[in-house]
């Protein structure tokens, strides 16, 4: 079991919270995408409306270790504040004498944002010093920021040696989820890999192998285990330092009696672009001056097949090249297929959150992970440090 903000009153005590506010800016510093921000919502209100004092803190963007007004938190302000329905007070710093006065100032249900962690160097060492400054500005810790979480920075790891930690509502439910696939899944268990490169998910497909019953294999990786078949993939993409690892992969499924699934017939063209000649054919016959680029309509049928009879399913990577038309046929069929199951559907990072939110499909899966590379870890079957924070001791209360 791990500590939630369900644990714990909020009245009166000034509660620390790490959300992931990383949104994305156009040149003029306007947000064009403000879904992290709301996801983060929920927790927040849940605190504010219990008269918590909150202390908000996150990163913006890369800068290296010292302010630039680029990444200032600042354009951040009034969409949170519109999104809380409420003023949210700023700091122009995270720690020092201002962030410190400011947060010992704050009444009951009153909101303080602070300024981007990362213009002090010391957030990515994750300093002792900088945690402890950190942890100074609360009494209570709460972590909502699961994207973070495969970090051990001061603000998402190090500030828990210094105050209680506690899972937010956006972090619960990504642990709730992620655990279910890869701990307790109700069974058949449905797991379906797509994406470019083998190489980016060896240690999640091998850890998932030891779980699922089945094993679907699309995107541009699919190539690899083609090749590795013995089949001629043309100009497709392949890794050809990773062939003796897909065999391994599959003789590993074979002898553990797990059914590893790849595409029977694909689309093919010769370049990436919309417009361009595309034919379907078979695996064993993809032209040698041609690539594979989406699963083909044989292989979406036989997919959809083995998901109708899972109980539970899990889905990292899309089908094919799922930016450029007609390439998005495979991953759209899929992601309409998980709509209309009756199992725990979960959709795992990166590329696949963005086919399935593209597609308009993420309400109707059980969830979503908002975490790339933490999602992808947590499947490889690693501890993370924003995670194991919610059962820690605390060394050295502040």
């Amino acid at each position: 079991m791990f500590r939630t903000i369900k644990d714990i009153q909020f009245k009166g005590r000034r509660t620390l919270i790490r959300v992931d506010f990383n949104v994305p800016l156009d040149k003029s510093l306007n947000i064009t995408d403000d879904t992290r921000i709301r996801a983060a919502v929920p927790t927040l209100k849940h605190i504010v409306e219990q008269g918590g004092r909150l202390i908000i803190m996150s990163h913006l963007g890369r800068p290296k270790g010292g302010p630039e007004p680029k990444y200032s938190m600042k354009p951040v302000l009034k969409r949170l504040g519109e999104l809380l329905g409420k003023s949210v007070q700023f700091a122009g710093d995270c720690v020092g004498d201002e962030a410190t006065r400011m947060a010992r100032g704050l009444k009951d249900g009153e909101v303080l944002l602070l300024e981007n962690l990362r213009f002090h160097a010391e957030e990515e060492k994750n300093d002792p010093t900088f945690s402890k400054a950190l942890a100074s500005l609360g009494e209570i810790y709460v972590s909502d920021a699961f994207g973070t979480a495969h970090r051990a920075h001061a603000s998402t790891a190090g500030i828990a040696d210094y105050l209680p930690a506690y899972a937010g509502f956006l972090m619960e439910k990504e642990i709730t989820y992620l655990s279910k696939v890869t701990s307790s899944p109700e069974r058949p268990m449905v797991a379906i890999m797509g994406g470019a490169k083998v190489s980016d998910k060896i240690l999640v497909i091998e850890n998932l192998l030891k779980k699922v019953d089945s094993l679907l294999i699309g995107g541009g990786m699919a190539y690899t285990f083609l090749k590795a078949q013995g089949k001629e993939i043309g100009k497709s993409l392949c890794e050809i330092d990773q062939l003796e690892i897909a065999k391994k992969i599959m003789d590993s499924a074979n002898k553990g009696g797990k059914k590893l699934v790849l595409p029977t017939d694909v689309t093919v063209a010769s370049e990436i672009k919309e417009g361009v000649a595309v034919k379907t054919v078979s695996v064993d016959a993809i032209p040698a001056n041609e690539m594979g680029l989406d699963i083909g309509p044989k292989s979406i049928d036989l997919f959809i097949a083995e998901l109708s009879k899972a109980k539970t399913v899990l889905w990292n990577g899309p089908m094919g090249v799922f930016e450029t038309k007609p390439f998005d046929i495979g991953t759209r069929k899929i992601a309409e297929a998980l709509t209309k199951l009756k199992a725990v559907t979960v959709v795992g990072g990166g590329d696949s959150v963005a086919a399935i939110e593209q597609m308009g499909a993420a309400e109707k899966v059980t969830h979503v992970s908002t975490g790339g590379g933490a999602c992808l870890e947590f499947l490889e079957g690693k501890i993370l440090p924003g995670i194991e924070i919610f059962s820690r001791d605390i060394k050295n209360m502040c």
